[in-house]
């Protein structure tokens, strides 16, 4: 809120120089304000008296858009990368899937192992856990299991992230 918008009787008033000049009527805020040619805005509404500071509004709504897009830009986004496999992979096929997980797991992401079962594969789901078993084993040095592996329909996930 600003200027004429602020309907509070008196507030606790702040100078352009931040200094404290004590509880004023609204009305006497905006005297001293409109002398500054600055506006008085109302800084936090929830205090008893609300508290409210003369500056230029233009300035100040700028500087806080401004620091809006500098938090949202130390903000780190964690994306979940999937990898796929099946039952009757190769140990080569799978050291090329766990060093593309590694990747993944060093850039900061989360990786989501799949484990796609077709037809009768379904029959050996048991003895496919091992095929997880074996891949969280190469990135042991640098993941952790967030969530073990677990059947969903026809497919066994397992989550994986980075070591802290």
């Amino acid at each position: 809120m600003i200027n004429e918008q602020i309907r509070d009787k008196e507030v606790r008033l702040i100078s352009e120089e931040g200094e404290q000049l004590g509880i004023v009527s609204v009305k006497e805020a905006i005297k001293l304000a409109k002398e500054a040619n600055l506006d008085l805005v109302k800084i936090a509404p929830s205090a008893k008296p609300p508290v409210c500071k003369i500056i230029d509004y233009g300035k100040y709504k700028y500087e806080m858009t401004r620091k809006e897009k500098e938090a949202r830009k130390k903000q780190k986004v964690t994306e979940v990368k999937e990898i796929r496999l099946s039952p009757n992979i190769d140990s080569n096929d799978l050291n090329t899937k766990a060093n593309m997980a590694r990747k993944f797991l060093k850039k900061g992401d989360k990786v989501k192992v799949t484990l796609r079962f077709r037809g009768r594969e379904m029959a050996h789901t048991s003895s496919s856990k091992v095929i997880l078993d074996n891949f969280y084993a190469k990135l042991e040095d640098v993941a952790v299991v967030e969530k073990p592996a677990k059947l969903e329909g026809r497919n066994m996930t397992m989550f994986l992230s980075e070591k802290r």
